[in-house]
């Protein structure tokens, strides 16, 4: 089955043609065209413009993807798109678009959860079911959400844990803000957290809280952790010199909770397999400190990631999780596709 997907949820304008047979997913092309340039300079997406560039976009996106796959649009079985959660004025753009390509090229068409499309990651490329075992415990941490997701059957899912405030993705980018060292926050986080040796380290040491580490449900908070780092530079007029050392422990606070909640949930449901998902899942000490908690604390449970070139908001994922849909019949009438920038997973 050859699927066309699109993805415009927030400020990446993607598409993406896979082909979907039994327990493989192949990615025939994936094009992304970026808007980070564009939104550095106001520290953040501004979704007026996101909107207006996506409709410069969308077109010549999916005729380059068409192109890379050296497909004509017959040869597509149906079409996935995101209808939600996301930015709703960049959501409308990918779902018009595929409203209209549905209709003029009568086929089916398939709404996409944004969230199930970060899962769906895992399974690109060949799969084999012993390695996906129900029940599952999935870690979605992105700009916009953290979810601890419980999923006992494929495309089943039940949310038992989430942020009630920022995620983690935007205290990344809160934090990178208030030390004023460029966007998006998370991956240059990550680079200067690199730079520090906690080893050879002889200033005072820099202690942030782990919020919600106790608490006795699955959820995640850090609003209070990015207002623990803003003061933490208050009082420290050295704080310049020592940006590696903060972006270190800022990061590894983070990661701390996302660990501790993942494993305690996995004990919780007797997961068999943990997975990882979302744009969060390419920061490579998360993926590292998970695996070997995962190893050193599950015994006998596996551990899952997606490819790192799709962890990233990108149409490769949405065409995989509308395979799955699409095995299953799931298919929507084009004039009845509407966005829902709330949508619930």
């Amino acid at each position: 089955m050859i699927i066309l997907g699109i993805e415009t949820s927030c400020d990446e304008t993607a598409a993406s043609i896979i082909k979907g047979e039994e327990n493989k997913i192949e990615v025939l092309s994936n094009i992304i065209s970026s808007q980070i340039d564009i939104h550095r300079q106001y520290g953040g997406v501004v979704p007026e413009v996101a909107a207006r560039e996506h409709v410069l976009n969308i077109m010549p996106v999916i005729d380059e993807a068409l192109k890379i796959a050296n497909l004509k649009h017959g040869a597509i079985d149906a079409i996935a798109v995101t209808v939600g959660p996301g930015l709703v004025t960049s959501l409308q753009t990918g779902v018009e678009t595929a409203k209209v390509l549905s209709y003029a090229w009568n086929i089916p068409v398939i709404g996409i959860n944004h969230i199930e499309g970060h899962i769906a990651a895992n399974f690109i490329g060949e799969f084999s079911v012993l390695n996906f075992e129900f029940p599952m415990i999935v870690l979605t941490v992105s700009g916009g959400h953290t979810m601890l997701i419980l999923s006992k059957q494929l495309g089943q899912f039940e949310t038992v844990g989430e942020t009630v405030d920022d995620a983690a993705g935007e205290a990344f980018d809160k934090a990178a803000k208030l030390m004023d060292i460029g966007y998006p926050g998370g991956p240059i986080i990550s680079t200067e957290a690199d730079k520090f040796n906690e080893i050879n380290n002889t200033q005072p040491a820099i202690k942030l809280p782990r919020p919600m580490l106790t608490s006795k449900n699955f959820n995640f908070s850090f609003s209070g952790l990015k207002t623990a780092l803003r003061y933490a530079l208050e009082k420290d007029s050295t704080w310049q010199n020592r940006i590696s050392e903060y972006c270190f422990h800022f990061q590894q606070a983070i990661i701390d909770v996302l660990i501790h909640k993942t494993i305690k949930a996995a004990e919780k449901y007797n997961a068999k397999t943990v997975m990882l998902a979302g744009g969060v899942s390419a920061n490579k000490e998360l993926r590292l400190q998970l695996e070997t908690a995962v190893k050193e604390r599950l015994i006998g449970t596996k551990f899952n990631l997606p490819d790192l070139k799709y962890t990233t908001d990108n149409a490769a994922m949405i065409a995989a999780a509308g395979y799955f849909k699409a095995q299953q019949q799931e298919f929507t009438k084009w004039s009845d596709l509407k966005v829902d920038s709330n949508l619930e997973l």
